[in-house]
């Protein structure tokens, strides 16, 4: 439901309210609000729900046919915050994450899950909430993965990848690898999502699909025997890339989304949540925000 539709069915009950006898001007605190629902930002409180972009990204948004039902860690996550928050959650699709980004800044969304990149750049214009790390892998298809056994020898090949995503900032510094060893410099494909990356390598158009590894070993779980898989080095300039939730600034919601971070942590959701997807060599010990700009 559109969010000026949300608010106006809001401020009817809440004019109804004030008539019996509320203080005019009061948003109603819902049943169920918890210790954190009364830090939230008045515009979330009116609108009675934390609205979430999101784009195609299995394991952690997996859209089914009809293009609007989502499952998957986004999902998951995104419940257990909004039962800490008192508030309910909903995704709405988007076509990559220019759009998502875009669209928060244009009030459309409150938030992004990711799985994106805490950089300092981002800062400037978002409150970024760190909830987990990752690995940049690369997805082969069998029937052409003869020539590449290991990250090394993706250098000169056709790499596929979400644009703007971190992958497509780990195949920079692959290839930059690349041309210090010698070699021939790997060729990026920017698509909107991972769905198209996955298209792009198994129809011949890409020689690999770059993603996180929980991506990875999320689509080799489910096509088995169809794929094999690398890791870049840190040698490669890998390193282990901090993932964030991204609010915006001007919002105000950044800090209570940490605290609500913070409370799913404390009740044992976060660890519940990494455990049935298998991540547990990707959790982090502790939410924390904006941790890129201090680096």
């Amino acid at each position: 439901m559109p969010r000026t539709i949300l608010a106006g069915v809001t401020a009817l009950t809440l004019a109804g309210v004030a008539a019996c006898g509320g203080g005019e001007g009061e948003t109603q605190r819902p049943a169920g609000a918890t210790a954190l629902y009364d830090a939230l930002p008045e515009s979330i409180k009116e609108a009675g729900v934390i609205r979430f972009a999101g784009d195609s990204h299995p394991p952690y948004r997996i859209v089914a046919n009809d293009g609007k039902t989502v499952t998957g860690i986004d999902k998951d996550v995104q419940e257990a915050l909004g039962k800490a928050l008192g508030v309910p959650t909903e995704i709405s699709i988007v076509s990559g994450l220019p759009a998502a980004l875009s669209g928060m800044l244009a009030s459309r969304y409150d938030a992004f899950n990711g799985p994106v990149k805490d950089t300092a750049e981002r800062e400037k214009q978002f409150d970024a909430i760190v909830w987990m790390v990752t690995r940049t892998s690369y997805l082969i298809p069998k029937a052409g993965s003869s020539a590449i056994k290991s990250s090394g020898d993706l250098c000169g090949k056709r790499v596929a990848g979400t644009a703007g995503s971190i992958t497509e900032d780990q195949a920079k510094r692959l290839t930059e690898w690349c041309t210090k060893q010698g070699k021939p410099t790997l060729s990026f494909i920017g698509f909107a999502d991972t769905n198209g990356t996955i298209l792009a390598a198994t129809s011949g158009r890409a020689d690999a699909a770059g993603m996180t590894e929980s991506a990875a070993l999320d689509v080799m779980g489910k096509q088995k025997d169809a794929f094999t898989y690398v890791t870049q080095t840190d040698e490669q300039g890998a390193g282990v890339d901090q993932l964030a939730m991204l609010v915006p600034k001007s919002s105000g919601l950044g800090p209570v989304m940490l605290d609500a971070f913070k409370e799913i942590f404390k009740n044992g959701e976060y660890k519940k949540i990494m455990d049935k997807y298998g991540l547990q060599n990707v959790a982090v010990e502790e939410p924390r925000m904006n941790t890129a700009a201090a680096q």
